[in-house]
């Protein structure tokens, strides 16, 4: 109390004139309409501008929550384009949702396919065979050989699987190739050459197919991948002398230097496609 009493003494000039002040302040803001609406708009800026900063505050640290809500939307909306997509199979077809509140944890399984949401905790773009770190393991139903993709097209194949975190294989990998198919339906094999990650090459396209520029290439019912998911888009076209074949340039849909939330897709009849090739593989030897 003593240094209350203290600092009021030592600043009771000070007080005093700022305690006039705003009681001026408020007597003009009462008593004069125009100078009253100046100060009014004035703190109304001022009030303003901090609720701003202050809601600016609090979205910085919800962007995770908000991040996990699009993400799981996005796999609500993945199941309705897969309704639409199979509309003759539609009444033989169970759809289950799964939605683990904990770690938002999102499942979607329609017909043959089970996608699950995952966040990106590791990535490579600078290496022959590039590898992406996911949040989501055994325990969460990953296991090795599902696809990977994201809200805009591939991203790659689950090879190693912990508990609770998975390794999966880019599709910016020179181990793999793709199997894909322009918009008339023409089959080839994209490749990745290993130097630029904004750079894919689909080959051997014969000449008399008619391609345009940003013309889309989308995934086959031959590969791991669902069919009809993008791959990439061609900006460049070259023909190859030794064969007379045109090879097409493509950028992916994906963009590997920022990619953050990803897809786990789950084919439930893999396993029997599978060991169904494998067993007409040994037959034929």
């Amino acid at each position: 109390m003593r240094n209350f009493i203290l600092f009021v003494r030592r600043f009771f000039n000070l007080i005093l004139f700022l305690g006039l002040e705003i009681v001026c302040i408020v007597l003009i803001a009462r008593t004069n309409s125009l100078q009253g609406n100046d100060i009014m708009s004035s703190a109304n800026a001022v009030s303003g501008t901090m609720y701003q900063k202050q809601n600016d505050f609090v979205a910085y640290f919800g962007l995770r929550r908000m991040n996990d809500s699009l993400i799981n939307e996005n796999a609500r909306l993945r199941l309705s384009l897969a309704k639409f997509h199979n509309l003759d199979t539609l009444k033989d077809t169970a759809v289950h949702l799964v939605v683990k509140a904990k770690d938002s944890t999102h499942v979607v399984q329609y017909n043959d396919y089970i996608y699950r949401t995952a966040k990106v905790v590791n990535n490579s773009v600078s290496s022959g065979n590039n590898y992406i770190t996911i949040n989501r393991g055994s325990a969460d139903g990953i296991a090795k050989n599902m696809s990977v993709i994201s809200s805009t097209g591939v991203v790659g194949r689950v090879v190693h699987v912990s508990a609770h975190f998975s390794s999966v294989l880019s599709v910016l990998s020179v181990k793999q190739q793709l199997s894909a198919k322009l918009k008339d339906g023409t089959f080839s094999y994209i490749t990745w050459e290993g130097d630029n990650p904004d750079i894919m090459v689909m080959k051997d396209v014969p000449q008399q197919i008619k391609i345009h520029m940003n013309d889309s290439v989308f995934t086959t019912s031959y590969s791991f991948f669902p069919a009809d998911i993008l791959i990439g888009t061609v900006f460049k076209m070259k023909v190859n002398t030794k064969n007379n074949l045109r090879q097409l340039y493509l950028h992916p849909s994906t963009n590997f230097r920022n990619i953050q939330y990803v897809y786990v897709v789950e084919n439930k009849m893999m396993d029997e496609r599978i060991k169904l090739e494998d067993s007409a593989k040994k037959a034929s030897k």
